[in-house]
Formats: C-alpha cells, sequence, structure tokens
C-alpha cells in the first residue's frame, strides 16, 4: 500500500487487483482538497485508471465541487438530470424499470469530446447485487497479438447514440426534440485505438453499447472484427468488480476504462448519481 504525505492526513493508496483499480484511504470529500491532494487523486487515477472510496457522505454541491477538481462538467443531454443539479445524472432503477445500462461501453463515445471521466456514488442499494465491473481497455490493447495490432492502426469508428434516441421515444418526447438532439449530437469518429493525452498509453476505443462501424470497412468485415474487440472487456484477467456499499465512490477514467453495471436485482431499487468530466478529442 502506498502512502503520501500531504499538508493534509497522509492519503493512502490501496492497488485492489492486479490490473487495475485502487482504495483511496485518508481523503474526506466533504472538506476542500488541497492542491496537494488533488495532484495525489489525478496521479493515482492515471496510474490505477480507477480510484475508489468508502463512507463519503457527501451532498450533491460536495458532488460538484469534487469533480470540478478535475476539469469542467458536461450536462448530459439524453438522461434523466437530478432536479435543480443540470450536472448529476440520476440512474435510477426499481420495480416500475429494469436496468438498461447493462452493456460494456465507456461513457459518452457518442459526442465529438467524450469524457475524461466519471464519478459515480451509490445513493441507494438493493440488499445484494447491484456490483459495477471494469475492464482495462489499455490491458486489453497489449494482449492483441502483434497482427492485429497492425490491423488495428489507423482504422477510425464511427459513435452514435440511438439507444438514447429510442428511450427519448419511450418518454413522449416530441419526434422534433429528438431531431433537433440528433442533429446538435450527430455521429462521430473516433480511432478504434486512442493514445492517452496524459500518459502516452494506446487503448482500445470501441464499445458495444455506441460503437456502431469502422470507417471504410464492408459492414460484415466491420461487424466480425468490431465483435471480436468488444470480447476483449469480457476477459476476468483485465477486468475488477467493485461491489458498492452506500455513499461509497468509483471515479473511473474513461479513455482508459470500460464498465458494466451488473443487473441482478430487479425488482429491487438502485439509485446512483453521476457527475461527467469534459474530455478531449480522442487521438
Amino acid at each position: 500500500m502506498q502512502k503520501i504525505a500531504t499538508s493534509e492526513p497522509i492519503i493512502r493508496i490501496e492497488p485492489v487487483s492486479p490490473v487495475l483499480g485502487a482504495m483511496i484511504h485518508g481523503v474526506d470529500l466533504k472538506t476542500e482538497l488541497s492542491e496537494d491532494t488533488v495532484r495525489t487523486l489525478r496521479q493515482a487515477l492515471l496510474d490505477h485508471k480507477l480510484i475508489l472510496f468508502r463512507e463519503q457522505d457527501i451532498s450533491s454541491e460536495q458532488h460538484l465541487q469534487f469533480g470540478r477538481h478535475f476539469g469542467a462538467l458536461e450536462v448530459h443531454p439524453f438522461n434523466t438530470n437530478k432536479t435543480g443539479y443540470p450536472e448529476i445524472v440520476s440512474l435510477f432503477n426499481g420495480p416500475e424499470n429494469s436496468k438498461r445500462e447493462n452493456v460494456w461501453h465507456s461513457d459518452v463515445s457518442w459526442r465529438e469530446t467524450p469524457s475524461l471521466g466519471s464519478i459515480l456514488i451509490a445513493r441507494e442499494l438493493p440488499p445484494l447485487g447491484g456490483d459495477t465491473l471494469f475492464a482495462d481497455m489499455e490491458a486489453a490493447y497489449e494482449n492483441l497479438s502483434q497482427e492485429l495490432k497492425d490491423r488495428l492502426e489507423g482504422l477510425q469508428a464511427r459513435h452514435d447514440a440511438p439507444n438514447f434516441h429510442r428511450i427519448l421515444k419511450n418518454r413522449g418526447v416530441a419526434e422534433e426534440d429528438i431531431q433537433t438532439l440528433q442533429t446538435e449530437f450527430p455521429p462521430v469518429t473516433h480511432p478504434v485505438v486512442r493514445i492517452h493525452p496524459e500518459t502516452g498509453r494506446k487503448s482500445l476505443y470501441v464499445n458495444r453499447a455506441f460503437t456502431q462501424s469502422i470507417v471504410d470497412m464492408a459492414t460484415n468485415e466491420s461487424d466480425v472484427l468490431l465483435d471480436h474487440l468488444y470480447q476483449q472487456a469480457h476477459y476476468p484477467e483485465f477486468q475488477y468488480r467493485f461491489q458498492w456499499q452506500l455513499n461509497s465512490i468509483a471515479f473511473w477514467d474513461n479513455r482508459a476504462v470500460q464498465h458494466y453495471p451488473v443487473a441482478d436485482y430487479w425488482p429491487e431499487r438502485r439509485l446512483m448519481e453521476r457527475v461527467t468530466i469534459i474530455g478531449d478529442k480522442p487521438l
């Protein structure tokens, strides 16, 4: 376990798996964080790709404040945002609605500038289940054959959000309003293999939820290749499974990690709240 002395109490960084993830001890997110602490947490995020906190009973204002230490926050145009807090996405599932997010994905890869990272807090949990799986897509890339790495060099993929468009239609949103959002957020292209802007490491940047096809490739060839690449997130060797507790927080690097919320608790209730930090255009 790594121990780092800052102007605040000693921060302990405890890795939770061989591939990704670290539990952070000695940080109280209800307090104003020093610049040293923010630098330590940012470096821990780069080193471990996922940082975790327990027993952080923070307010919505403190949730937003924590996120803003790492960049500007986005407003999600399709998800349900918390009343009075447009930058907080409210993710609720219960008896009336079943899980929608149970697919491997990287948040908002359909944006021209997808997110740097997401900060998720557990507000209400089922008695059992509701874990989240995380997959290290840098490790997934590194374990590809050199032949496949060479084949992926320079390829671009098309990302879009048709599932969100269907959800809006089911909510009764007017067709012209959906069309306006589709115009505002058209399909975008990103590299199949992206380079992390801060570490320089390469990762697979395609996901089953939002990637539609590989640009300038025949449909059947694109489908076969993408299915093979999607499968890399399924290998346990690249994963960490986080068991939530009330007021736990997970902060993951969307530039290098995919996640999968496990849908094993219906009809129990689960309420999570998320802020998402704006990133940059993948290269």
